[in-house]
């Protein structure tokens, strides 16, 4: 899984040349949403990037904001999380690589990564 290509971008995840998709998930509950937002990147932003997801060397976790990916060389791209809910809920947040049969190849605790907003 080295030196990897962003062939797809989309609202809810990025996808590589070699089928896995990079996206993150929370056990949603009633009153909540938690999320990385990729929705403001663009396929242009990747280009000339490869990534390395042997681990977690391909992101840094960004407290109150969200995650930065980090190409084996270049620039960096930063993605914000949001989260939300009433007080009740949990603020867990995964992120998640699946491959190209959706099969969970690993999940990365993110949760102190998001721009929280409690809504009581």
């Amino acid at each position: 899984m080295t030196n990897l290509k962003v062939i797809k971008v989309d609202s809810d995840y990025i996808e590589f040349d070699n089928g896995i998709k990079l996206s993150s998930d929370h056990e949603h509950d009633c009153c909540e949403h938690h999320y990385i937002d990729f929705s403001d990147l663009k396929i242009e932003d990747f280009n000339g990037l490869e990534f390395n997801l042997s681990d977690d060397g391909f992101f840094k976790r960004i407290p109150d904001y969200g995650i930065e990916l980090t190409p084996v060389k270049g620039w960096s791209i930063k993605v914000p999380g949001y989260g939300s809910n009433n007080g009740y809920y949990g603020s867990n947040i995964d992120l998640v690589l699946t491959d190209k049969n959706k099969i969970n190849i690993n999940t990365f605790d993110i949760s102190d990564c998001q721009d929280w907003n409690d809504q009581y």
